[in-house]
């Protein structure tokens, strides 16, 4: 799931962040700000406009993004299972 797709106030915890070229910068600042592996994330709010931008929690620093950004962060929602994984 996307970050952009999350529903607001749910759990979830970041897959990955989808590089679109190589060295891009885009994708290589979001790392910086903490959406790398493991990080639990959060979307609190959305913009009046369209829904635009995004509040999002990750770690204890929020951040505002826009939807193409966040569509960058790919997710899990806390407390799913990982497809194949055997407990």
């Amino acid at each position: 799931m996307k970050l952009s797709e999350l529903p607001r106030r749910t759990a979830a915890i970041v897959e990955r962040v989808e590089d679109t070229a190589p060295n891009d910068a885009i994708a290589r600042r979001l790392r910086e700000l903490g959406f790398v592996h493991g990080e639990r994330v959060e979307v609190m709010a959305a913009g009046p406009v369209s829904a635009e931008p995004l509040l999002v929690q990750v770690g204890f620093t929020r951040f505002a993004l826009r939807r193409n950004e966040a569509a960058r962060v790919s997710v899990l929602i806390e407390g799913t299972a990982v497809a194949g994984a055997i407990a």
